[in-house]
């Protein structure tokens, strides 16, 4: 929705994922372990694991430390310790949350959610309270620049193939481009391949269905957020609310 931003958007504008390099840096060597553990350290054939680097590369972590947390993975270290989880819930205003994690203790990492949703007037559900609303999604943000957003939207859906269940659209500034997983790379590489500047890129949960927040809303929705985000043990997190321009502005 043009005028609109999502979470995945909102938390690259406000710096949320940046915030803490060393936070950063350690979050994304436990994806690379734990993705070299699950498929090996072949990245022809290991997807997450190819994702995961890609994402290491983007926030700038040096090879040393890529190639260290693959290690692990292989050697079943480390990797071992960690499990991988969905956790649900709903925050206020009836915002869907997913929270992905990977912990050496869930019994402290489901402590630490529920404290935080409770704080923030939320609840934490049970398996599948709001996953049937989320499906997985590649979806590439592009930066407009000095071109009209509209037209650079037009300009890459005449140009690159999203495939059947894709779309591209303006968010918040921004050129948004969705497409299937198995697409993502594709899509990518013939973005970069036209010269386009992408701001983000990965393959996250997308919601059916948005829930749209006022002036009076949105900060409690983005204290949540923001509070999961900030979390060691989590990941990724997945919300299904939108935030108009405008109001997004005016929270800072």
């Amino acid at each position: 929705m043009s005028g609109h931003s999502k979470w995945a958007g909102i938390k690259h504008k406000k710096a949320v994922v940046d915030a803490k390099r060393g936070q950063v840096f350690t979050k994304v060597a436990r994806e690379i372990t734990v993705a070299a553990r699950e498929g090996g350290a072949d990245t022809d054939g290991n997807f997450r694991l190819r994702l995961a680097i890609q994402k290491a590369r983007e926030v700038n972590m040096p090879a040393d430390n890529i190639e260290r947390a693959i290690q692990r993975g292989v050697g079943g270290k480390e990797g071992a310790q960690l499990e991988d989880i969905r956790y649900e819930g709903y925050g206020p205003h009836g915002v869907a949350v997913m929270v992905d994690v990977l912990t050496d203790n869930r019994n402290r990492t489901v402590a630490a959610l529920r404290n935080i949703f409770t704080r923030s007037g939320g609840s934490l559900g049970e398996s599948n309270t709001v996953a049937w609303m989320f499906s997985q999604q590649g979806v590439i943000r592009l930066a407009a620049g000095d071109a009209d957003p509209e037209e650079l939207a037009l300009e890459v859906l005449d140009a690159v193939d999203v495939g059947d269940d894709g779309d591209v659209a303006v968010e918040g500034g921004s050129v948004q481009v969705t497409v299937a997983p198995a697409r993502f790379e594709d899509v990518r590489r013939a973005l970069e391949g036209r010269g386009h500047t992408i701001e983000n890129a990965e393959v996250t949960m997308a919601a059916s269905t948005s829930v749209v927040v006022d002036a009076k809303q949105a900060p409690g929705v983005l204290r949540l957020l923001e509070s999961l985000e900030d979390q060691d043990d989590v990941q990724q997190v997945h919300a299904n609310v939108e935030i108009p321009d405008e109001v997004l502005e005016s929270v800072g």
